[in-house]
């Protein structure tokens, strides 16, 4: 079915002329879709959707998003930016050589929430992908985000009793008032780079706010697809953390508050 997918002439010379008539076709543009913006859910067959490019040093990112967040565009990134944004994009990766496109295999889904901990509101970050992680260069049909963020440092959790550990060199960079990103150290020991980045800063609550300001950490927890789902109030966000952590399948960690 044709998508009603809005791609620009930037866009178009980036990836082909062929290959963008297969996505209006609709043969390679997914129906539904995480907005890369607003990170809501969008559908291409129903609603107007922009056809975004993210291009690094040596990959590029097609992703989706709301025609009315976003127009059709490329945005030019740093490799290490993409590579470490490039599970939060909800679209395929590009191999510009070839003009091939194929699936990208998970998208991160982030959910700010205030979680009560031995009495005291805690600001939190709740991650969960879209779909199974893998190792990279992995051929097994796997689910291997849990373990590698173990072996980053986050701590397994049972039970949400107490604040997990703090997990140096990784912050949550909050400007303005808003949730920018959840920054890595770097590999060669520069600067932080990006885990999770937001490419539209997504707004948080003025409890959020204050608990984080008051705490200078935020806490973040990470569960495989399919544990927590999107909740639509804290009380049942809180639930499913707990159902998680009884299932031992949840990590935590207590990151620094960068910015204000």
């Amino acid at each position: 079915m044709p998508r009603m997918l809005d791609v620009s002439d930037e866009v178009r010379a980036e990836i082909g002329a062929e290959e963008a008539d297969r996505l209006l076709a609709g043969e390679n543009a997914p129906g539904s879709y995480d907005c890369t913006s607003c990170r809501t859910p969008g559908d291409s067959e129903h609603e107007r959707t922009s056809t975004v490019l993210f291009i690094g040093d040596e990959t590029a990112v097609l992703a989706f998003a709301h025609s009315s967040c976003l127009p059709s565009q490329v945005v030019q990134v740093t490799e290490e930016q993409l590579q470490g944004a490039v599970r939060s994009i909800s679209g395929d990766t590009v191999d510009l050589a070839p003009d091939k496109v194929v699936p990208e295999q998970a998208v991160l889904g982030v959910t700010s929430g205030l979680v009560l901990i031995a009495g005291e509101l805690h600001p939190a970050l709740v991650v969960e992908p879209t779909a199974p992680i893998v190792r990279p260069g992995a051929t097994d049909i796997g689910d291997d985000f849990l373990p590698l963020l173990i072996e980053q440092g986050f701590m397994p959790l049972s039970e949400l009793s107490e604040v997990p550990p703090v997990q140096h060199g990784w912050s949550v960079l909050l400007a303005m008032g808003q949730l920018h990103a959840v920054l890595q150290p770097s590999v060669n020991g520069g600067q932080p780079v990006a885990w999770w980045q937001a490419h539209q800063p997504l707004q948080v609550t003025e409890g959020w706010r204050a608990a984080a300001n008051k705490h200078q950490q935020v806490l973040m927890f990470a569960a495989p697809v399919g544990s927590i789902g999107r909740q639509p109030r804290e009380d049942l966000l809180r639930g499913a953390l707990d159902k998680a952590a009884a299932n031992g399948k949840l990590v935590g960690a207590a990151m620094p508050l960068a910015g204000t």
